[in-house]
């Protein structure tokens, strides 16, 4: 299936043509349902909340996180793809749960990222991450949520809560490194991560909340200044 898909340009095209405009339609459902309920509560019932209020919180979330718009699509897209970039934003947790999973299918057959089977296998990756996301979810949570939290020693939660998402984020940069398999863009990614922590950071507080996108940027403008140029 996915070779066939991939090997005839008119099927992948219909591919892309059909999740562009089901995502841009699903993206902008989801966008408004989301902001109906606040609206509602903000325009049509009595809480006290003023426009200058909405300005201030927007302004005050917005100063730490608008920069993650920016930059999470243009570091996610070269992995995922076009078709699973809709699928990871409207289901979220893509740092933890969905960048994994599409890297560990794109390994599992040999896919290169940004290639037309790595764009497959990252959308059925990330299909195989929601299902069991929302089984365990129920399971777990749904049936058993209150039992677990009162059968587990708060000493095990506390270790799962801090340690948890590091091993997660660790094992990803893992991956990533596995799949793109060349020295150097590794090698300036990671010396980029630690200037900006350990050197930028430090002598610049103000610019914490900004530590991802200079590390991206600075990959970015590095990888291209020393890229092989063609005679």
């Amino acid at each position: 299936m996915t070779s066939t898909i991939t090997d005839s340009p008119a099927g992948m095209q219909a591919f892309e043509r059909t999740t562009s405009r089901w995502g841009r339609l699903t993206m902008l459902a989801g966008l408004i349902i989301s902001l109906a309920g606040p609206l509602y509560v903000a325009l049509f019932m009595d809480v006290g909340v003023t426009v200058a209020h909405i300005v201030t919180a927007y302004t005050a979330v917005a100063a730490t996180f608008l920069v993650f718009a920016v930059v999470e699509p243009v570091t996610y897209f070269p992995i995922l793809g076009q078709a699973a970039m809709y699928q990871a934003f409207m289901i979220g947790n893509i740092s933890n749960k969905l960048l994994p999973a599409a890297i560990c299918a794109q390994s599992r057959i040999d896919a290169k990222p940004g290639s037309k089977q790595g764009d497959l296998a990252a959308v059925m990756g990330i299909c195989g991450a929601a299902i069991v996301h929302l089984t365990s979810l129920l399971v777990f949570v749904g049936i058993f949520g209150t039992w677990l939290l009162s059968a587990i020693p708060e000493s095990v939660t506390e270790v799962a809560r801090m340690y948890i998402l590091p091993a997660i984020v660790g094992a990803v940069l893992v991956q990533a490194i596995a799949s793109v398999n060349q020295l150097r863009p590794t090698l300036i990614s990671l010396a980029a991560a630690v200037v900006v922590v350990f050197a930028v950071i430090p002598a610049v507080p103000a610019l914490t909340h900004f530590g991802t996108a200079l590390g991206v940027v600075a990959t970015v403008l590095v990888s291209w200044f020393a890229r092989k140029r063609a005679c």
